[in-house]
């Protein structure tokens, strides 16, 4: 069983019969986006503050440019602020644009939360600013488009005020620092996640990693979508669903997929040094500051979302 490392956990956060006449065809090279804007007039400048201060989206195609913790989106989409089956909280923090898959998908796994008994849909938290790139505050991914934040918070009341959306609050389901889970699981929220997770769409999600344990140990038949289903720090008031890279979006850069296998092997060693954590080590370097993301750090097309 393999241990999570600060390796392992950079590798993770870093939001892929020919004829004589003629030759054979080549596959085809993605276009990368990029990297750098020092020609820009704020290339030196916070890219949260230039991000943060957008309130809409910008008027073109839409196109998620760079990685999840590195890039920005042209073309937002809003996912509306209520719906049939979902509403968006939180509403003053401007966040409930995303790349429209992202949208899309969101309304999807809300119809089938609605199924589900005491659920009649979803709470939906961050996905990105309209214009996506650095945030204000929080996230360090959220950038693109494709991500999303599902609260675990059964949705059995969607007629909330948005006054009431800003204050209301999800409910922890881990127990023991994240080890197991407390007795808010359910059998629901099980099935909520296998949908999330079975859809195609999705690259991976993050949850703790107690929660990844008890699937494992409750999942039958096909178990294929486990694999997606990935332990990560924190994410027991909600889960987080990341989204591949569309199709034709030549400018985003997809992580690596998740390694084969369900990943129950790996789950269990998570909650193993939660249960028995390393002593520290005195000779471990001291972590690198935090250098604040630039304009110039991002794809150069992210010059022009903010045009």
């Amino acid at each position: 069983m393999i241990r999570p490392t600060l390796a392992a956990a950079a590798a993770l956060v870093l939001g892929l019969a020919s004829c004589s006449e003629a030759p054979a065809p080549q596959p085809e090279t993605r276009v990368l986006p990029t990297i750098g804007t020092s020609g820009h007039a704020q290339s030196d400048k916070p890219a949260k503050q230039l991000f943060g201060a957008k309130q809409a989206a910008s008027r073109a195609t839409p196109a998620p440019f760079g990685s999840y913790s590195k890039g920005c989106m042209a073309g937002g989409a809003q996912l509306a602020e209520t719906g049939p089956t979902w509403q968006a909280m939180r509403l003053s923090r401007n966040r409930n644009w995303a790349h429209p898959a992202t949208v899309d998908y969101v309304q999807d796994l809300s119809r089938q939360a609605a199924r589900q008994p005491g659920w009649n849909g979803l709470y939906v938290g961050d996905l990105s600013q309209p214009r996506g790139g650095p945030m204000l505050s929080g996230h360090a991914s959220h950038q693109i488009g494709l991500d999303a934040d599902i609260w675990l918070r059964p949705a059995d009341n969607l007629s909330l005020s948005v006054a009431q959306r800003e204050n209301i609050s999800s409910i922890s389901l881990r127990r023991n620092r994240g080890a197991f889970v407390n007795d808010n699981w359910t059998r629901q929220h099980h099935e909520i996640l296998k949908a999330a997770a079975s859809d195609p769409r999705v690259a991976r999600i993050f949850i703790f990693p107690g929660a990844k344990v008890r699937m494992c140990q409750d999942a039958t038949g096909d178990r294929s979508w486990l694999r997606k289903i990935r332990p990560w720090y924190g994410h027991h008031y909600h889960f987080h669903v990341r989204l591949a890279c569309p199709a034709g979006a030549r400018g985003c850069v997809d992580q690596n997929p998740p390694p084969p296998g369900d990943g129950c092997a790996d789950a269990q060693a998570w909650v193993n040094t939660i249960l028995n954590p390393p002593p520290p080590d005195p000779n471990a370097p001291a972590p690198w500051p935090r250098r604040e993301i630039r304009l110039a750090d991002l794809p150069q097309q992210c010059a022009d979302v903010l045009q």
